[in-house]
């Protein structure tokens, strides 16, 4: 038998047995600290749940009408622009004529004055009128506001696993499904007396 042969055996025969030592249950391995660990098999796993309260943001929109606070038109009074107007027709029929002449063209100015004022009056008010009759007086807006919605879901905290090691139930509470076995630590001390 050549050498190649016999090395390629051996080495495929060791490279067999670890595999079939890792495969069973009841292999046995040690950490770099001399620690034991072993595989116990796992007999039942129930999944501990409780249930948590879950507050979810909706935001939810909707149409809301305004009101203009400032929509009914100014009350303007024509008196300014009446007498405003009076005053100047005045000084105007004051400065022509004279005596009787010029208190007859004050009096006509003043007259006049105060129709052309108060008429100006009325068309100024108008125009502002008709400027808030083309505004309107409600409009609509989104406005939007965020609401929570509460459920309740269950979630898993953890598994209470039971495991039989030598013959011996233990029961452990674990964060994980350990699946159909567990890693344990072994430890041997010597009995006293």
């Amino acid at each position: 038998m050549s050498s190649k042969i016999l090395i390629g055996s051996i080495l495929g025969g060791t490279l067999m047995m670890a595999a079939a030592a890792h495969a069973d249950p009841a292999y046995r391995d040690d950490d770099a600290a001399g620690n034991q660990f072993d595989y116990a098999r796992v007999i039942d796993v129930d999944p501990i749940a409780r249930q948590v309260r879950v507050d979810t943001p909706r935001r939810e929109c909707y149409q809301e009408t305004q009101y203009r606070d400032d929509y009914a038109p100014p009350r303007r009074s024509t008196a300014g622009s009446t007498v405003l107007g009076a005053l100047i027709g005045a000084g105007i029929g004051n400065s022509i004529g004279h005596g009787d002449g010029r208190r007859l063209a004050t009096v006509a100015g003043a007259v006049i004055g105060s129709a052309v004022g108060h008429e100006a009056g009325e068309r100024r008010r108008e125009r502002e009128s008709a400027y808030y009759r083309s505004e309107p007086a409600s409009y609509t807006r989104e406005r939007c506001d965020v609401r929570y919605e509460t459920t309740y879901q269950q979630r898993i905290e953890g598994y209470r696993v039971t495991y039989e090691y030598n013959g011996q139930r233990y029961v452990t509470r674990l964060p994980y499904d350990p699946g159909k076995q567990l890693r344990v630590h072994v430890s041997v001390e010597p009995a006293e007396g």
